[in-house]
């Protein structure tokens, strides 16, 4: 029997009022929305979306494993529906993703905390789904829905024919949290506690047993050969003292030579197997050569990923709170609050920066064919360079980070002009 759309919307009300009944039964708070993190809001006071984001239902955080960035809705940080004006969360959705579309991006969607109180109509969802038109669906590579429940099923359900099969494809269910790992730099990824606690809880009532801790293995001892997720210290021992570690060397080059003029440089992604096999080539100490690969996007995510897997960030830890800062300072004096700051870095992070900021700026000055300005660079590289020391950065840490690295790459010459270690390389 076929349903109408008033039917199948009753129906959903319905599922979800079941879901309601089930978190309570594994012990799932519905009274209060999730706890707000400490810098859930970069916007002033004064401005108009502030009122939105201070909830921190949208966080933009790291890249997932195929070069991606990584933005996160959270249903458990929605007040109930008359504390939250939902056209204006749509207009903060696509302000938020207008910094990134031009990027490949990720999307993904904790499910869990949406009830019946703080719910979205039908009709709103239908009218987001419409004003997400080409420009935001284009570059959405993937959409985790995580923890999925028959209400998703039923959405889905109401929302087939205006759904086009290509968009389809990009949608992964995700039942645990663990399956996330296969796809996204997980410890980068911003989950509210209470979506932790959910998983736990699910895992023990529907297996029976205690829930499984989602933690790492234990890493396996480098090889002597080891490129990535080896500290500046291993590579630089390893290869007869170098401070330009060979993927560095060999990613620049090859882009320098032939990508500089490649619109969209460094927000594509590449394919995921491709990677795979690069990363494992350099591990394993053997040639590689770009030219097999025909495409120029993958040398260029073999060395945002070479970056974001070191242990400690290239700016380092100690330099967080000083990169952090940098939104409050004076704008006239912010260029030289970038270079006291890069210049106390150690001289091996100091020489390799130089090395990779100097070949920014060269990209930068391609921008009119490459579309990749120091604003556009800094949008992809920021959390590349520096995250914090614990937990992950917020939507309001990404500001002051991509704000730093902007100004590093513009203004190159005045930052990096005074230091000229003997060690220097540059491309």
């Amino acid at each position: 029997m076929m349903l109408s759309g008033i039917d199948l919307e009753q129906l959903a009300e319905i599922e979800l009022q079941k879901d309601e009944e089930e978190q309570k039964s594994v012990g799932g708070s519905l009274s209060t929305p999730a706890s707000v993190p400490r810098e859930a809001s970069y916007l002033d006071i004064n401005h108009p979306y502030y009122d939105v984001a201070r909830h921190g239902i949208i966080q933009v955080t790291g890249d997932d494993n195929y070069g991606r960035k990584l933005v996160v809705f959270s249903c458990c940080r929605m007040p109930p529906s008359h504390q939250l004006n939902h056209q204006k969360l749509l207009e903060y959705l696509k302000y938020t993703l207008d910094q990134y579309v031009e990027s490949d991006y990720t999307v993904v969607y904790f499910h869990f905390g949406l009830r019946s109180i703080n719910k979205p109509s039908l009709k709103w969802l239908q009218r987001a789904y419409k004003e997400f038109d080409r420009k935001y669906k284009k570059n959405l590579k993937a959409l985790y829905v995580v923890h999925p429940t028959n209400f998703i099923k039923i959405l889905w359900n109401i929302f087939k024919p205006l759904i086009s099969h290509k968009f389809g494809k990009k949608v992964t269910y995700v039942n645990y949290l663990s399956e996330l790992r296969d796809h996204l730099n997980y410890d980068q990824l911003v989950i509210p506690p209470e979506v932790i606690r959910h998983d736990d809880k699910l895992r023990a009532t529907q297996k029976g047993g205690p829930p499984l801790p989602a933690k790492t293995p234990p890493p396996r001892p480098p090889l002597p050969t080891q490129q990535f997720g080896v500290t500046l210290q291993y590579l630089k021992d390893k290869n007869q003292g170098a401070l330009i570690p060979p993927v560095v060397k060999g990613t620049v080059s090859y882009l320098k030579l032939k990508g500089l003029q490649t619109e969209g440089l460094f927000r594509r992604s590449a394919r995921v197997q491709a990677i795979k096999e690069i990363q494992k080539l350099y591990n394993l100490g053997k040639p590689v050569n770009y030219d097999d690969c025909d495409d120029i996007h993958v040398p260029a995510v073999i060395l945002k990923t070479f970056l974001r897997e070191l242990p400690e960030p290239l700016l380092t830890y100690d330099l967080y709170e000083q990169v952090h800062s940098i939104a409050s300072v004076e704008s006239s004096l912010r260029v030289s609050h970038c270079k006291k700051s890069v210049e106390s870095l150690p001289e091996h992070n100091y020489v390799l920066l130089k090395y990779l900021t100097c070949f920014l700026h060269m990209v930068s000055q391609e921008s009119i064919h490459n579309k990749m300005t120091p604003f556009n660079l800094a949008c992809v590289f920021g959390l590349n360079l520096i995250w914090p020391p614990r937990g992950t950065a917020s939507l309001g840490a990404l500001m002051p980070l991509n704000m730093f690295t902007e100004l590093l790459i513009e203004h190159y010459s005045k930052i990096f002009g005074s230091r000229a270690p003997p060690s220097e390389v540059l491309p």
